[in-house]
Formats: C-alpha cells, structure tokens, sequence
C-alpha cells in the first residue's frame, strides 16, 4: 500500500474542487485532488450556463474544462480512484482509495458534489433507462419529435424543459405548487415557448411502460386528489439533489437533510476538515457559489498548516539552486 503525505488533499473534481485546487496550488500547499470521474462534476451534463460571472452563455463541458486547465496550469497532482473512507487524526488526516492508496495530510476538502433526488414512485426504478431520465443533454436526443414530462419547479427543471423543448414534440412540466421556484427570467422563457405547458398542482404517482418503453404517467391534482393518466414518452426528474454524505467522517455536525453545517471558512467541526458546494448546508446552491466555497476553504486551509507547520517546527526555507 503506497503512503503519501499532503498539505491538503481535496475529494471531488467539481467547480468547487477545482478552485480549491487553484487555491490551494497558489498557497504553495502539496495539494493532490481526488476524483473518480472527469473533472466538472454535474457541471458536464449541462447544455448551457448563463451564470456563472465572464461568460453569457458556456457550455457545462466547456466550462469544467476551462476550471480544470486553470487548476493544471498550477501543477495540480491529480488522482483518478474513488475514496473509500476519509479518517480524521490527531497528527493527520487519512485519505483512502479504492486503489490502495493511503494518503496522509494536513487539511482536507470534501467537494463529492451530490446527486439527483428521486421520485420514489412506482415504475421510476424498473424504467430508468428506458424512458426515465435524469439528464437532458444526456438523453434528449432520443425523445425528438416526442411528447415528454419534465418534473420539477426550479432552475434546473425549468433549463432541462427548454432544452427538451427544442428537441421534444411538447414539453409538459409537472409541478405540485401553483407558482415555479425558478428564476424569473427562467420563468419568462417557460412562459414563452409554445412547445411547454405548466401542469400546476401536480404530482407524478406513478411510472407506466409497456414492450418499448414508458408510455404514460399517472398524475394526480394537489388539491382535490383526482389522478388521470398521461401519454408520453419519456420522463426528466429533477427536483434537486441529495448530497454524497457518505464519506463525512463520524462526528461532523450535519443537518437534518444529511449537509455539512460549517462556518463562513467552510470548517467543519474538526480541525483541517473543510466542506465546500453541494454537500455543505448552505441557502442556495449555485456553480458561483461552489467556486467560491472552494476558494475560502483553501485560503482557510492554507492558514491552517501553516499555523500547524509552526508549532510542529516544520517551516524550513528552501535556497534555489
């Protein structure tokens, strides 16, 4: 088993991992990031981003691949394996990979992102692939010239719906409340184009398929409890994200929904442990928002083991040859 030791070692490539990286690489900290996938996380299965400061409108990949040049451009040692357990020490911290790496280091950066919240109604796990979708850009391309449902109220909802919408027959977006969560410019655009109709006060309760794929869903009215079926073809999900909590180590206060509840330096509850993006217990969760936490918490890092550098005695000054 190869042991290595770090300043900060950061789990996840995502916008909040990659500027951490930046960050942290700029601190002149020995900084290693950790991702199992591509670098850019959700932000890759996004057709188009329109907020996120400099760029009217940049494709999610182009984006992610633009965060992760700048974090290269730095040196960034980078680590393709997925981590398996994260253990906090008093003298360091362990990281371990599925690949046998153990990693000790001063400070560490949780930015495992999440993932896509579920209905929880019949037929959406039998059907996942074949019919029912969590992606848009992912799987648009099969519903051309088809009738779709989208369910969901926020932004995501709305930007997957229009995207759908160039590409679907009719967009139908289903929402429980009688007003969207959506921006209001996301709102306007909804409102604008014809191929998409607002279902209010409507939830899925159930998934319908027959030989070829999903052909219906059941939909039910809020407030006077009436169901009817729906003939379509495909169903998009997206009503938010739960967080990948799973390698928080035990002892982080964490909120009732399963986020990290940090202070404004992204610091946990232990000493050198930091959260940043989706996984923190936060108000909004945005692309902006993640870089920035990304960025706090390696200045909070940096202060961190240098501090910690000091009373161990382990500052030494290095000549150029």
């Amino acid at each position: 088993m190869s042991q290595e030791l770090y300043d900060l070692a950061i789990i996840g490539g995502g916008p909040g991992g990659l500027s951490a990286a930046i960050y942290g690489m700029r601190a002149a900290l020995k900084t290693v990031l950790i991702e199992k996938e591509i670098p850019g996380g959700q932000i890759n299965k996004s057709d188009s981003v329109e907020n996120y400061p400099g760029f009217e409108n940049i494709s999610g990949s182009e984006l992610a691949m633009k965060l992760a040049q700048h974090a290269r451009v730095y040196g960034t040692e980078e680590i393709n394996d997925e981590v398996t357990a994260v253990e906090p020490g008093l003298d360091f911290h362990i990281v371990r990979t599925a690949g046998g790496r153990e990693i000790q280091t001063h400070a560490v950066i949780l930015a495992p992102g999440g993932h896509p919240r579920k209905l929880s109604v019949p037929g959406e796990e039998d059907y996942y692939g074949k019919g029912v979708s969590y992606c848009a850009v992912c799987d648009g391309f099969f519903f051309r010239g088809k009738n779709v449902v989208v369910v969901g109220g926020g932004d995501t909802a709305c930007e997957e719906g229009l995207y759908l919408a160039k590409l679907a027959a009719k967009v139908y977006l289903v929402h429980r409340r009688d007003a969207l969560r959506a921006s209001m410019i996301l709102q306007k655009r909804v409102e604008a184009e014809c191929k998409m109709e607002v279902l209010w006060n409507t939830v899925v309760t159930e998934i319908k398929a027959n030989a070829d794929g999903v052909n219906a869903v059941t939909l039910q009215d809020t407030q006077n409890g009436d169901k009817q079926d729906l003939p379509i073809d495909g169903v998009f999900i997206f009503i938010g994200f739960e967080p990948n909590n799973q390698l928080v180590p035990a002892g982080i206060r964490m909120s009732p929904d399963g986020f990290v509840v940090t202070n404004d330096q992204c610091a946990t509850n232990i000493d050198g442990i930091y959260v940043v993006g989706d996984l923190r217990d936060r108000y909004a969760r945005q692309i902006v928002l993640a870089a920035a936490d990304g960025c706090m918490a390696s200045l909070a890092a940096a202060h961190y083991v240098e501090t910690r550098k000091a009373k161990m005695g382990d500052l030494t000054c290095v000549l150029p040859e």
